[in-house]
């Protein structure tokens, strides 16, 4: 049975907030909020999570794991970003978008893309996340929570653990999150491509 901590949305209890970090470092696959719905989260390094995640979300080789970061020194040291790349993401975080592009040898090749050797990158405006991640030190890949059959992500942590009680380890509940995934960017061409519409106003790279 996956643990269940009900953090509070705007003050996230720093002794719950530690044992979600714990368990990250123990390798523990979790539950996490964010600012455009629930996620599955992992340490990068954990096999088994990257596994997990693809065998609950049902996914092919081809899927963007995104690598959910702290601030943009954490997003840079993972991505290859040019100046023009750079002034755009920097506009436009912390914030619901999702950006694809080239990864840097620091990213794992398991976790790239293995056609255009990308990845997703972003920088969340969630106090939840941004406590777990300030603690945890390091990112955290991801991958939005929406299971295969269903149009919309859960927006309920009691509702998750419930359907993952035997498939997470760990279910880190601050309400209702929304249903909206992030908006995600693909600037790995040059030009910005908008692949999906989701959370965050797209407006800025059309």
């Amino acid at each position: 049975m996956a643990r269940y901590l009900d953090v509070h949305p705007d003050n996230p209890q720093p002794r719950l907030i530690g044992q979600a970090v714990q368990a990250l470092r123990d390798d523990a696959l979790i539950v996490y909020p964010t600012d455009s719905c629930y996620a599955l989260g992992c340490r990068i390094g954990n096999r088994d999570g990257l596994d997990r995640i693809r065998a609950i979300r049902r996914l092919d080789d081809k899927h963007h794991f995104t690598l959910v970061c702290a601030e943009f020194a954490q997003l840079g040291q993972l991505v290859q970003i040019d100046n023009a790349v750079f002034r755009l993401i920097k506009a436009n975080t912390p914030g619901r978008y999702t950006f694809i592009l080239p990864a840097t040898r620091e990213v794992p090749r398991r976790l790239q893309n293995p056609r255009k050797k990308t990845v997703g990158v972003r920088i969340p405006d969630h106090v939840v996340t941004q406590a777990l991640l300030a603690e945890l030190g390091e990112p955290i890949l991801s991958s939005t929570l929406l299971l295969p059959g269903q149009e919309e992500p859960m927006t309920q942590g009691w509702e998750i653990k419930d359907a993952l009680d035997h498939q997470v380890d760990l279910v880190l509940d601050s309400g209702d999150c929304g249903p909206d995934p992030t908006t995600v960017v693909d600037l790995s061409g040059g030009e910005p491509v908008v692949t999906r519409l989701g959370a965050g106003d797209a407006t800025p790279f059309e």
